[in-house]
């Protein structure tokens, strides 16, 4: 997905207040979802790995973690929409094309397209929402205005300061950076393992014990501070009262609302 930045001009309509709904009608795609799933932990783990190493900037990390996750984008939309994803989203886009599959690729494609930027783009959260049930999995893009959350941990990059220090002053900040980075890898190392608890290996778990599962998770940028955070989520049993047979987009759902509301300060304005 390189290289769509100067072509793709997105639209944020395709996102606001919806998610996908995925069905998971046997073993071979619930272990596509679990791979998914354990590839985003990995990333966050890898990502925790640079932080808490010196030598690697904030940035590296970021895109580090970002292209794991681009894998599992372009592994959906290639699942949806075939090889040709990316001019079945644009067409959509242009109004040339108005069916599900259309909308579902734009969906996905200008959620990666979007979450390729936000190591670059200040006071832009991105606030991803997955969630498992018994016959399928939802996953809601979400963007907001702003850069952290009411949970979230904050780290320093100095390369993204602006600021000009005295010799003293700098050497200072340097470290108490780096001591912020090191903090928040060690967060961003442990929730990885929640991924992993809630999202288990279907070969290896019972059914009851994994029909249900969820993560909310939300990073940002403002200057030169960055921001974490990831926390469990109870999906909402009543939710669907119609199973799901193909991927479809879907209303954002109880569980959106309810994660906006406990994380999400009041001027944000989430799409």
């Amino acid at each position: 997905m390189d290289g769509t930045q100067t072509r793709f001009n997105g639209d944020t309509r395709v996102l606001h207040q919806r998610a996908v709904r995925i069905p998971l009608p046997d073993m071979d795609a619930e272990r596509v979802f679990h791979e998914n799933m354990m590839t985003v932990a990995a990333a966050r783990e890898r990502k925790a790995e640079h932080l808490a190493d010196p030598t690697v900037s904030v940035l590296d990390a970021y895109e580090a973690e970002l292209d794991r996750i681009a894998e599992t984008f372009e592994r959906r939309l290639r699942r949806i929409a075939g090889n040709d994803y990316e001019e079945a989203a644009m067409a959509y886009n242009r109004g040339e094309r108005d069916d599900r599959i259309g909308a579902l690729a734009a969906y996905y494609f200008e959620g990666a397209w979007r979450a390729q930027q936000r190591a670059t783009i200040t006071d832009m959260l991105f606030a991803p929402l997955i969630l498992r049930y018994p016959d399928s999995f939802t996953m809601n893009i979400r963007f907001a205005s702003g850069y952290t959350t009411r949970k979230s941990v904050q780290y320093e990059s100095p390369a993204h300061s602006s600021d000009e220090l005295d010799e003293e002053y700098a050497e200072t900040y340097y470290e108490e950076s780096l001591y912020s980075q090191q903090q928040a890898a060690d967060y961003i190392r442990e929730t990885a393992e929640i991924i992993r608890e809630e999202f288990p290996d279907p070969e290896e778990t019972a059914f009851e014990d994994r029909k249900y599962g969820g993560v909310v998770s939300a990073s940002g940028r403002r200057g030169s501070v960055f921001s974490a955070m990831l926390e469990r989520v109870e999906p909402d049993p009543d939710r669907f009262s119609e199973p799901v047979d193909e991927p479809t987009l879907v209303d954002a759902g109880p569980e959106a609302d309810r994660t906006e509301r406990a994380l999400l300060r009041d001027s944000e304005i989430v799409h």
